[in-house]
């Protein structure tokens, strides 16, 4: 895939003076493309691609930054990548999806396709900053997740959510395919299914067997002061990869049976009413 600033070159300037949002005949034919991510972006009007990647320290009032568009573009990410992991994998239970989702829409993840995509490549060429500004951000790997999701939320305004979903799930193909075969990274999907919640994980070793050249060990992960999974290996990451692991399956679990326990009093309260 071409980077942004490349395309962005090569895109007739007819593009850049196109209505904030295209009119029904418009979206019917650009959808019918299956345009990519990338493409999607460089059909943006200047201004609110321009919006989309302006920081907020650079502007006097935050609601001229990105922040209210990275806002929304988290949500439509969240449910572009959950609708996709639900048509793909109906028999999965809710646990195992929001697993996969909490990897597949992480800020790593983010940060990964922003790298893809040469969002670097896009502020420094059109980022409303002096130069020494647009540098500064755009060697940040949290904020070009975040300026990625900007875009997403001003592409969803221009072009509506099916075409944004479909884009976007294109662009996260690789981090769905990564989580689904088991290559994740159960720290990270543990933090951030608890990050809504204010929450934090905390790790501790509590065991270490084995001679120097074999080493295992087991590490415990606590959540609000309680224990919440275990797990051993033969380091201690390992170790505390595999209590995460735990700790969300039980965590899911949990959830699983708050489900099954409040469906079955509706039903009551529904047949008590009969």
């Amino acid at each position: 895939m071409r980077g942004l600033p490349a395309l962005l070159r090569a895109v007739p300037a007819r593009l850049f003076r196109r209505p904030p949002r295209p009119d029904a005949r418009m979206m019917t034919l650009r959808s019918s493309s299956g345009s990519s991510l990338t493409e999607l972006i460089a059909g943006l009007t200047p201004e609110l691609r321009e919006k989309a990647l302006t920081h907020s320290s650079w502007v006097d009032r935050r609601t001229e930054s990105y922040e209210r568009l990275e806002f929304l573009g988290d949500s439509v990410l969240g449910l572009a990548i959950a609708s996709a992991l639900c048509r793909r994998y109906p028999e999965s239970k809710e646990g195992d999806l929001a697993r996969l989702k909490a990897f597949v829409v992480s800020r790593a993840s983010c940060a990964e396709v922003a790298e893809r995509l040469d969002i670097a490549g896009l502020i420094l060429e059109q980022a409303p900053a002096p130069e020494t500004k647009r540098r500064e951000i755009a060697g940040n790997s949290t904020i070009l997740g975040n300026v990625l999701e900007a875009l997403i939320g001003a592409v969803f305004l221009t072009y509506g959510f099916e075409q944004t979903r479909s884009a976007v799930v294109e662009a996260f193909e690789e981090q769905i395919r990564y989580a689904v075969t088991g290559h994740v990274d159960h720290k990270s999907a543990l933090q951030e299914l608890l990050a809504p919640r204010g929450l934090q994980p905390s790790y501790r070793l509590v065991e270490e067997l084995g001679p120097a050249h074999a080493r295992v060990f087991t590490s415990e992960v606590s959540v609000g002061g309680r224990t919440r999974g275990s797990g051993t290996g033969t380091t201690i990451k390992r170790s505390e990869q595999a209590a995460a692991r735990e700790a969300l399956a039980s965590i899911s679990a949990e959830a699983d049976s708050r489900g099954r326990s409040a469906g079955g009093s509706s039903s009551e309260a529904r047949g008590e009413g009969d």
